[in-house]
């Protein structure tokens, strides 16, 4: 068992049951944190939660002793309580939601195909970017789409959405609709998340740069030499837990001022800055932020610099060490968000590692560590979404009720089938397996992943493969027996001869999830974490508590024999001699499906990878239930399509309800007309559109006094009334679409390539800053008043001619091209892992070349077989078949993930059959290989059959929701049995043959000429 996951598990119950008692639902984002608040909030849940700690480590050990003692076993005390202790840490959370009086469902996260979630949409601040002097371009927005991603997913096991949505905003969809949580992940995102040092200006040292920046006039807030910024005026932050300003000690002769600030009072204090850029000690130079404990015993965030950083704050800290006699000390600032955190004096010399003390709670703290750690923004966001919609679960409750019985039906087969086949032996691994569900759901739900259906059907389909190591040991036990060892004997041979089986196949796998969780993609890291977790509980299962009951079972003569079932006797076949054959039937399926695969282009990907056009619309009176739209949408798009229903909150009446439709259609345009089609003969009436605009006037060059100056100041300006209200930013993009394609006579290109800062849209004055009806657009002075004219006239047309579209934009893929990218390069790195792994275990390099050739092999047949399912879909044969337009989606990734998985496990199982039979032999013989993949055959053939049973349930009973991934598993399953006897061996042959071939020429006599 991995016992270095206890501590993390604990801890997370603690803060299970403490939430519980306080009637909080909200996961902590990390769990220790949140139980030392707790305690300082209340000293009698702290009591609480001591004793829970030591019942929680102490008695599953007591318990162990008494049993052990009565069943006369002494020996085994500390085993029983290991197991005990085990299940009560996967039965932890289930426990805790049910003392809280909630339903033990609340335990889990599930994601928004289950459940549905909330949908937020963010704009960049274009004015706070050009005060950045930064740029909004496409390479920005990728940017701030990645750092986003790792605010609010840090961990990867949640299913957060982050895309980049028309020119300038950000959507996020969250899995849930938790108020408190959704208002901490805004924060999370819309917080810029500069981190600075600097120091805090005082007489001693910089009185004349203190007379200079007195002399700024009190709107100006920093000082510049020609264009190089010397200084500046900032402001405290705001207290997290009061909301009061941050005081800040104005001792050892710092300089500060008062000033005006939104008709508030606002102390500030000079910062100076470093003249050399490079020089500046900003959060690009952090290498991470972390949590620990204050001196005060308080927890702080501690921040540990690169080598670059490291040295120039101790060069920093160095130059301003206190000075005997001098009577001061230099102050250093922390700024967050350019404000003023904290301002330390520096007392000595710092290196790479320092701290920032705050009164933070768990949440905050954890919050500041994610921004920190995720990197600052490139540019500013609105702190408000322009819009937020309650998402309802995009999967029907149809779909969902078949998926969820055809998972429980498939799981339950499982059992059947063990307990079945190898009678007693089946009915141990049967407990194992149940053991195994409940730790594995327990750490899911301790570390807040989220599941989704598939993600479900993926339990299913782990519990299947979990019995591997079963059917291993006891295929082992059998050979034993066969032997005519005792029972006790073949027990310890069963269990220690499969051990080293066992153990390589999951570790390379296990390899496999930590590469991809480091190095992969933000989607690709929740499967990582999900299979090493599963991949830990099943070793401890399988190895550990089955030996214990067995030992117990023994002892006790309670089992005097192992009986099982033989269906499948070690046969003479051979395989090696089949080669050719196995070979070319492979290539040629291989060159089908490849082809296939080309013909379909980029019909192979679903809006995941692709992206495509987004419309959100709504109807009059009472909206049509989500499957009439569906269904009418299906008959007029040929592609496939998402399809969402937005709420404005949870309780919104039928009238106030929105959808959403994705789909991968490039042309904004003609989606919108193919909604409208899909509509047209429809009882059921979208809400229609009409724009009115009054004259075009020009903005006052000079703003009235009083008033702050205008950007757009010499521009022009309009009035524009619709009869809908939508969104500012929705109304935006239209006009400076129009803008963009504007084509004075004579010419094919645009006086406005990049209009969007040369428009701005808002609502006017009484009007709701969410949607308007009324706005104002101004434009700057670039744009011609005979040119605005034109884009408003066009766009009147454009609005009075479709549906109030509340949006009508593109969207960027969940998985864009760096992704994906990333993602391979995981592979790639994750398949070199192995080979070193099995060169190191086996002494050989060919083994590993042999898997990795084996695994590659899987992957493109199964890819090319999911262009083909595709293909035939359309076919006569395809709906007997049940197949279906299959896309290659996150669901598809992760099934293609576990095939990796799966082939490797079992082509590593042969490999460690071949090793035991070679010996200290040198070579390996086509004998030897035959032998090792006729003994394995029961083993190879159980292992697939109880596999494909559960996938052919999800396939046949599960609907749509795990349609493609059960599809692709199915195919999986079967090819990486395929290729374990009639690929790796024979590749491991070839490679082994030509390295002795390879040996002999190198000591081959040289004649003399």
């Amino acid at each position: 068992m991995n016992l270095s996951m206890m501590p993390a598990l604990l801890l997370a119950f603690q803060d299970t049951v403490s939430k519980s008692a306080d009637g909080a639902v909200e996961a902590a984002d990390t769990v220790a944190t949140q139980t030392t608040a707790t305690a300082a909030d209340s000293s009698a849940s702290g009591w609480v939660l001591f004793l829970v700690v030591v019942a929680m480590l102490v008695l599953p050990f007591v318990i162990g002793q008494a049993l052990a003692k009565a069943m006369r076993l002494k020996d085994l005390s500390f085993k029983f309580g290991i197991v005990l202790f085990s299940l009560t840490l996967g039965l932890a959370p289930f426990v805790a939601q049910k003392l809280a009086g909630h339903p033990l469902s609340d335990a889990l996260n599930w994601g928004i195909d289950l459940a549905g979630g909330t949908n937020m949409v963010f704009a960049v601040d274009h004015q706070g970017a050009e005060d950045l002097q930064k740029s909004v371009d496409p390479n920005t927005m990728q940017r701030m789409v990645e750092a986003i991603g790792r605010r609010v997913n840090p961990s990867g096991t949640e299913e957060v959405t982050v895309r980049q949505v028309g020119r300038d905003r950000i959507e996020v969809i969250i899995p849930g609709a938790d108020p408190e949580k959704v208002d901490r992940i805004k924060r999370q995102i819309t917080k810029l998340g500069s981190l600075e040092f600097g120091l805090l200006a005082n007489e001693y040292e910089h009185s004349a740069l203190i007379q200079e920046a007195r002399s700024l006039p009190n709107n100006v807030d920093e000082l510049r030499r020609g264009n190089v910024l010397r200084a500046k005026w900032r402001a405290p932050g705001e207290d997290p837990k009061t909301k009061e300003i941050k005081p800040v000690s104005e001792e050892y002769g710092v300089a500060a001022r008062t000033v005006e600030r939104g008709g508030k009072s606002v102390r500030q204090f000079l910062v100076v800055v470093e003249e050399d850029p490079k020089r500046r000690i900003t959060g690009q130079l952090l290498r991470r932020a972390f949590e620990e404990i204050g001196q005060s015993g308080a927890p702080v965030v501690g921040f540990e610099f690169n080598t670059q950083g490291g040295y120039l704050f101790q060069r920093l800290t160095a130059a301003h060490m206190p000075k005997e006699g001098a009577g001061y000390k230099t102050r250093l600032a922390i700024l967050l968000n350019d404000e003023i955190h904290s301002a330390p004096s520096i007392n000595d010399m710092i290196g790479a590692r320092g701290i920032i003390e705050g009164d933070f709670d768990a949440a905050e703290l954890n919050e500041l560590i994610n921004v920190l750690n995720a990197g600052a923004l490139d540019v500013p966001l609105f702190p408000e979404p322009v819009s937020e919609f309650t998402v309802s679960p995009l999967l029907g409750i149809d779909v969902q009720t078949r998926g969820i019985r055809a998972i429980l039906i498939a799981t339950v087969a499982v059992f059947v089938v063990t307990a079945g086949y190898y009678l007693i032996a089946g009915a141990v691994a049967d407990v194992c397996l149940a053991l195994n569900i409940i730790l594995l759901m327990g750490s899911m739900a301790l570390i807040d992943a989220t599941f989704t259906l598939p993600g479900l059907a993926g339990v299913a389909l782990a519990i299947g493969m979990a019995v591997d190591a079963n059917v291993l040991i006891f295929e082992r036990m059998r050979e034993e027996q066969q032997k005519g060892s005792s029972l006790r004997m073949s027990i310890h041979n069963g269990f220690s001869k499969a051990l080293s089986a066992i153990i390589d196949s999951n570790v390379t796998t296990m390899i496999t999830a930590i590469v991809l969780y480091i190095f992969g993609s933000e989607q690709v890291k929740g499967f990582a974490v999900t299979l090493f977790i599963g991949l830990v509980w099943n070793m401890f299962c399988a190895v550990y508590v089955a030996r214990l009951i067995f030992d117990v079972a023994e002892r006790k003569r309670w089992l005097k024999t192992i009986r099982m079932f033989s269906l499948i006797e070690p046969q003479n076949v051979d395989f090696v001699g089949k080669t050719r054959l196995a070979v070319g039937g492979s290539l040629l399926l291989m060159a089908v499906g490849l082809g296939a695969l080309f013909l379909r282009g980029r019909d192979n990907l679903d809006i995941d990878f692709r992206g495509g056009s987004m419309v959100t619309f709504r109807f009059e009176g009472d909206a049509p239930s989500s499957d009439e739209v569906r269904e009418a949408l299906d008959k007029q798009f040929e592609s496939s399509i998402s399809l969402e229903s937005l709420r404005l909150s949870e309780d919104a009446g039928a009238g106030d309800v929105l959808f959403r439709l994705r789909t991968v259609e490039d042309n904004v345009e003609e989606v919108g007309k193919q909604v409208v089609a899909a509509f047209a003969d429809s009882s059921h009436h979208l809400v229609q559109q009409s724009l009115q605009y009054g004259d075009v006037a020009p903005i006052p060059a000079e703003a009235p006094e009083g008033t702050p100056a205008n950007d757009f100041a010499g521009g022009e300006q309009v009035e524009v009334t619709l009869a809908q209200p939508i969104l500012a930013a929705s109304l935006s993009e239209r006009l400076v679409d129009g803008l963009q394609s504007l084509r004075p006579a004579g010419t094919d290109a645009s006086p406005y390539p990049d209009a969007t800062d040369l428009l701005r849209v808002t609502p006017k004055e009484g009007e709701s800053t969410d949607k308007a009806s009324v706005f104002v657009v101004e434009a700057r002075q670039s744009v011609a008043a005979d040119d605005l004219k034109s884009v408003l006239a066009e766009s009147k047309q454009q609005f009075e001619s479709e549906p109030a579209f509340e949006e009508k934009t593109t969207f960027d893929p969940a998985v864009a091209g760096d992704t994906q990218r990333s993602a391979f390069v995981a592979v790639v790195l994750s398949n070199l892992a192995i080979i070193f792994y099995l060169w190191f275990r086996f002494h050989q390099a060919q083994f590993g070349i042999a898997a990795v050739v084996a695994v590659m092999h899987d992957v493109m047949i199964v890819l090319g077989l999911v262009a083909i399912g595709a293909l035939l879909s359309n076919t006569p044969v395809g709906p007997y078949l049940g197949l279906t337009d299959f896309k290659i989606d996150l669901s598809i990734v992760a099934a293609f993930l576990t095939i990796i998985g799966y082939s490797l496990n079992d082509t590593i199982v042969v490999f460690d059959r071949i090793r035991e039979v070679r010996g200290k032999n040198p070579a390996i013989t086509e004998q030897m290989i035959n032998l090792s993949l006729n003994q394995t055959l029961s083993r190879t053939l159980l292992t697939s059959s109880t596999t494909l049973i559960v996938l052919l349930i999800l396939y046949v009973l599960g609907g749509e929701g795990v349609h493609g991934f059960s599809y692709c598993m199915f195919l999986g399953i079967i090819v990486g049995t395929f290729s374990s006897i009639y690929i790796a061996s024979p590749v491991l042959l070839w490679l082994a043959r030509r390295e002795l071939a390879t040996n002999a020429r190198s000591l081959r006599p040289v004649t003399a000429g």
